[in-house]
């Protein structure tokens, strides 16, 4: 089938990908795992209660998770631009995706947390073991099959993110989508991006299924 792009334009396309899906999950997990501890925390009846924390930063992640992706991207061109001194790119489309996962991360590590049972919560307090070794010791382990399928779901959430990066000219797959399959009509371009996209999410459902299931299992 004939087409306008070439291999090197497509394998550049799986890089840029790859690099803003992969720097965008290290830092969204960076904020967004303590972010969804602090909330399970301080939220009422938690070990750490505190209600102005948890009436602050249970709000706030609302609010940037009713945003679009498509919208916070360009809502927040300013504080890119500030950051890395372009709004256009891998590394411009990089901030706006951070923003976009870490709250997202933050939920659903507050939910897989909230999984674990009470019960065990209340032994390791009987124990004395203070609030970093509950976190640390009993919390995350037991809810760690379930934080695997999260970061599972905030991966799959990303490449779909980074895909619509490529309307405002984020690079990657989903700006060969739009500059080639789209804005020139190359069906060819489209399908394989497709094709791609619809690869990458199956492989890391899969992955993430299977370490979920050892992990429940040990």
């Amino acid at each position: 089938m004939n087409t306008i792009i070439t291999a090197d334009q497509l394998f550049q396309a799986l890089r840029e990908t790859v690099v803003m899906v992969g720097v965008s999950l290290f830092f969204g997990a960076l904020l967004g795992i303590p972010i969804g501890i602090v909330l399970v925390i301080t939220r009422p009846g938690g070990i750490l209660q505190n209600r102005f924390v948890f009436a602050v930063l249970n709000p706030l992640i609302n609010v940037i998770r009713s945003l679009p992706f498509i919208i916070l991207l360009v809502a927040i061109i300013p504080f890119t631009r500030l950051l890395v001194h372009t709004s256009i790119g891998t590394s411009a489309a990089i901030v706006p995706l951070v923003v976009y996962v870490a709250p997202y991360i933050g939920r659903l590590v507050e939910n897989s947390l909230l999984e674990v049972s009470p019960g065990i919560m209340e032994a390791a307090e009987a124990m004395g073991a203070t609030t970093f070794q509950v976190i640390w010791h009993f919390l995350l382990p037991e809810a760690f099959g379930s934080l695997i399928l999260t970061m599972t779901t905030a991966t799959i959430g990303l490449i779909g993110a980074t895909a619509m990066a490529g309307t405002v000219g984020g690079g990657g797959i989903g700006d060969l989508a739009i500059s080639y399959g789209y804005q020139r009509f190359d069906t060819f371009v489209i399908l394989v991006t497709v094709a791609i996209l619809i690869v990458f999410v199956q492989g890391i459902q899969s992955a993430g299924n299977r370490f979920a299931r050892k992990a429940r299992r040990d």
